[in-house]
């Protein structure tokens, strides 16, 4: 988490030095202030993020319940789907491994959010600043979540053969698997992104896209399938979380607050989370 913070830090500080080039006095003044108020938006809404818990109301209680539910019936799959995954992933096509790895990682993930905020603050396009601070705000809030539960849980990665396995406040990275990172910043974005977007296909491949680090983590032995849902899920409730409050506040005015709706699919043989958008 400390890596992820200096990461952002520097990435906001670079920005604005580049901007001093600019020969107008007028865009290097708007550019400053822009970057400015989105700093002010990013505290805020990192700050919301973790207090909204005390404000929570009824269906905010049934999300959490039914992430947790969710997270607990994947949990009873974990040794099954682990092995089912172990055999997909010795044919899985070695780009996408290489890309589930690279893109989940907080240096790359924070190269690529960095590039998007960089072309909405120089470009002055509201909407794409809107994006990349929404990604940075929840990367940020889901990344300290996620630092301290593999932490405090201290669960056992699969390579020791056994989901039951916990060591809580452990210090060894083999007992640090819940939830997924990599799903966690992967999913951030790519959930981030698409809802930025009214058509239902650049959506889907977006999610496509966003899906394949989680995936690949499961290929890779590195995580149990409970890792990566919870990751996923907690991605999904905190960009919503956070896109909602910047729009209540009117931070950005280029679009309206936009969600999914998650539900537990279970059936013969089958469990999983279905998503409406």
């Amino acid at each position: 988490m400390k890596n992820i913070i200096i990461l952002y830090l520097l990435s906001l500080v670079s920005i604005p030095t580049f901007s001093q080039t600019d020969s107008t006095s007028t865009q290097v003044n708007n550019t400053w202030s822009n970057f400015k108020s989105d700093i002010s938006v990013t505290l805020k809404s990192v700050g919301h993020s973790f207090t909204s818990p005390l404000h929570w109301k009824s269906d905010d209680f049934l999300t959490a319940g039914g992430v947790f539910a969710g997270t607990g019936l994947l949990y009873l799959s974990d040794q099954e789907a682990n092995g089912i995954f172990l055999k997909q992933g010795s044919g899985a096509p070695k780009v996408f491994k290489d890309f589930g790895r690279y893109f989940g990682s907080p240096q790359n993930f924070f190269l690529v959010s960095t590039g998007i905020y960089g072309f909405g603050l120089f470009t002055d396009n509201e909407k794409v600043r809107h994006t990349g601070i929404l990604i940075f705000s929840s990367a940020i809030t889901t990344g300290v979540i996620q630092s301290i539960s593999k932490t405090v849980v201290g669960r056992a990665r699969p390579n020791s053969g056994n989901h039951n396995k916990f060591e809580p406040f452990s210090k060894e990275a083999g007992f640090h698997s819940f939830p997924s990172g990599h799903s966690v910043l992967s999913f951030t974005m790519a959930h981030a992104v698409a809802k930025q977007f009214e058509d239902f296909w650049a959506k889907a491949s977006i999610y496509t896209i966003g899906a394949i680090a989680p995936i690949s983590r499961l290929w890779a032995n590195a995580h149990w399938l409970s890792d990566v849902g919870l990751g996923m899920a907690l991605s999904v409730v905190v960009v919503d979380g956070i896109d909602n409050f910047m729009n209540k506040n009117k931070f950005y005015t280029d679009s309206k607050p936009k969600t999914i709706s998650w539900r537990i699919s279970a059936g013969l043989g089958t469990i999983g989370m279905v998503g409406t958008f």
